[in-house]
């Protein structure tokens, strides 16, 4: 699997902006497939930081309504990456 495909963007919440500013950790939408040793490889390459632990989480997709009838959102997966003290992406400073 190739890097693009395994990182698909950066999750940009207050919640993910306060561990970034305190704890140096990154929030991705990565590839359902993906494990941590190809997540931590492709934060490496594409931003060329350090990577010291990568967190994984499986978000469930919420039941949405409209009207009579319901749906489901696509389940998705969650990376936290937590970098090295000396690197910083900065693709994400100033958003």
């Amino acid at each position: 699997m190739e890097v693009h495909q395994i990182i698909k963007r950066i999750l940009v919440t207050e919640k993910s902006t306060v561990a970034r500013d305190e704890f140096n950790k990154y929030h991705f939408e990565v590839d359902r497939k993906a494990n941590k040793v190809q997540i931590g490889n492709a934060v490496e390459k594409l931003f060329k930081v350090k990577v010291v632990d990568v967190r994984v989480l499986h978000v469930l997709g919420k039941v949405k309504r409209l009207g009579r009838i319901t749906g489901q959102k696509s389940s998705w997966k969650k990376a936290i990456v937590t970098l090295d003290a000396g690197s910083r992406i900065e693709i994400t400073e100033g958003v």
